[in-house]
């Protein structure tokens, strides 16, 4: 048992040696010699990383990490646990499994020029939110390696949103779509198929072949959300899912805590809930859509009191935040916070079609 364990620290220790050591493109061109860099995801397996061999590959595969891409967005203290393993020697292999994707194409380099990335950043794909006026706001529609915060009010077209993407992502890349799945995680209960139905058959769609693209999990407690979060890689790839939509990410985490004396545990709990869906959104090149829920504040005295529940830690992990409210029968939508979009607001409303232009505004349209 002693010189097992004794072989399972070398071959940790050789793993970290080997990272430090070396630069990652020495390395790199050191393994091209040996074999061809893989281009897919699929010819990619964990034992093609340096430093794991069987045995750590099984403690891997027993933890939950059956892909390249699940290590590559683990947590080096999570894994440690799970692995029973030193944190240097699992932030180690998780450095080496980003940059095998990176050495596979699979993963942007560390370092690259802000105009490459300009270009790359052109070439991003977009899925249209259903009204034209909500993806202007958007700047094209929603879209991947960033997560994108609704919040609003009960009843501010959080949820009607989220049914349209669904319906839309499944379209051609031509029409505006992904031409790919969705997951919709439940938390509140709100989705339902007779509505995506109903958005399809309006839309002019196929409302069985847009049904069976959409995969639904209705979650039932915050242990629940994480271990799907967890797991989350996974789904995607069996799913082939481009858009992960979670409604809402903190109503099971704000019924569960309750109180001041469980604020620490739960907004740290969310706060590595989120940094995972970050990640999952970046290396999986997928759009990850939240809604959120309000909460208001007493002691605002002029203007609108309402501000998005979650605090610091929920603002901080969106890319995108935009705050909706009611605004007679139609909805309004105000960009909140955004690296680069413009703060300003639009009107949209909601009918048979799901998210939908405003009356006056498609009229005009059709005139022209």
């Amino acid at each position: 048992m002693a010189e097992k364990k004794h072989s399972e620290r070398i071959k940790e220790e050789d793993a970290i040696n080997a990272l430090s050591s070396e630069s990652p493109e020495i390395s790199t061109n050191d393994e091209l010699e040996s074999k061809p860099i893989p281009t897919m995801i699929d010819d990619l397996d964990i034992q093609d990383i340096p430093g794991i061999g069987p045995t750590t590959a099984k403690k891997l595969r027993d933890a939950g990490i059956l892909t390249v891409m699940d290590l590559a967005v683990a947590s080096a203290e999570e894994l440690s646990v799970e692995i029973n393993s030193s944190k240097e020697s699992a932030a180690a292999f998780i450095i080496a499994a980003q940059q095998l994707l990176r050495d596979s194409n699979l993963l942007d380099k560390e370092f690259v020029t802000a105009d490459i990335a300009l270009e790359k950043r052109k070439s991003m794909l977009r899925c249209t939110t259903g009204s034209k006026a909500l993806d202007r706001l958007l700047l094209g529609g929603v879209e991947t390696q960033a997560v994108t915060e609704f919040y609003g009010e009960f009843g501010s077209g959080k949820s009607q949103i989220c049914h349209t993407l669904c319906v839309m992502a499944s379209q051609p890349v031509s029409e505006g779509g992904y031409g790919s799945g969705s997951i919709y995680i439940d938390t509140e209960g709100t989705f339902r198929p007779e509505r995506i139905d109903q958005i399809a058959v309006s839309r002019g769609l196929d409302p069985a072949s847009v049904l069976k693209s959409i995969a639904v999990c209705k979650v039932y407690n915050s242990s629940h959300l994480e271990l799907i979060v967890k797991d989350l890689g996974k789904y995607i790839n069996d799913f082939k899912a481009r858009l992960v939509i979670i409604d809402s990410i903190i109503s099971l985490h704000r019924a569960e805590f309750a109180g001041r004396g469980t604020l620490a545990d739960r907004q740290q709990r969310l706060n590595g809930m989120l940094h995972k869906i970050i990640r999952l959104a970046e290396i999986y090149n997928i759009t990850v859509v939240i809604t959120n829920q309000v909460q208001s504040s007493p002691d605002t005295f002029f203007g609108d009191p309402t501000k998005a529940a979650g605090g610091n830690v929920l603002g901080h992990a969106s890319t995108y935040r935009i705050y909706l409210r009611k605004s007679g029968e139609n909805r309004t939508a105000k960009m909140i916070d955004s690296p680069y979009h413009p703060y300003s607001d639009t009107k949209f409303t909601v009918t048979e079609r799901g998210v939908d232009d405003l009356e006056e505004e498609t009229s005009s349209k059709r005139g022209k």
